[in-house]
């Protein structure tokens, strides 16, 4: 676990994280696959929000199928306006996607809306009070504020975890993080 000094700045936080993550992804590509053994571990809900991966960010695949073997509805978020929270479409492993507004890839629009019970998110690094660094965007925090009720929770390499993250005001807390050391939930 890294240490971080009180006057660690995000940007320099970002730039660190992006390098250890990038360096976890390439040290254990198999990460993702113990991940998912540890599905059925997560909270309940019916439907569940997972993303695609882009860069070093760990696979969401194996976890996505391991929620579809147990009969947990998914679905993915969807940037449509670049300001503001993202929607969700409900999605299955092997459905066609589209690029959005983000360039990440989506569901098509004519995929239903549905609203997550629970969010899998990427992230940066984690700390144990559920603080999460994202990329940067605001996207997730603007989605967790208009989703309160969702359960949130972060997904990654259990190398991203850091001892205290600088916390905005503006920053929405984890209600746990997944690792390829299990689940871990936030007191």
């Amino acid at each position: 676990m890294r240490y971080l000094s009180p006057m660690t700045d995000k940007h320099e936080l970002r730039a660190a994280m992006r390098a250890t993550r990038k360096r976890l992804a390439g040290l254990d590509p198999e990460a993702s696959l113990r991940a998912a053994e540890h599905a059925e571990d997560l909270p309940p809900g019916d439907v569940i929000a997972v993303y695609r991966a882009i860069g070093s960010e760990i696979d969401a695949d194996a976890l996505s199928m391991a929620l579809t073997r147990l009969g947990r509805q998914l679905c993915l978020p969807v940037v449509v306006e670049r300001d503001a929270p993202m929607t969700f479409r409900r999605w299955s492993p092997g459905e066609p996607l589209e690029l959005d507004e983000a360039g990440v890839p989506a569901p098509f629009p004519l995929a239903a809306a549905v609203t997550p019970d629970l969010i899998v998110t990427p992230l940066l690094a984690f700390d144990a009070a559920g603080g999460r660094l994202g990329q940067g965007g605001g996207y997730y925090d603007r989605t967790f504020s208009a989703l309160p009720d969702a359960v949130r929770i972060g997904f990654a390499y259990a190398g991203q975890e850091v001892e205290n993250l600088p916390v905005e005001l503006h920053d929405i807390r984890l209600h746990g993080v997944l690792t390829e050391r299990g689940y871990r939930a936030v007191p």
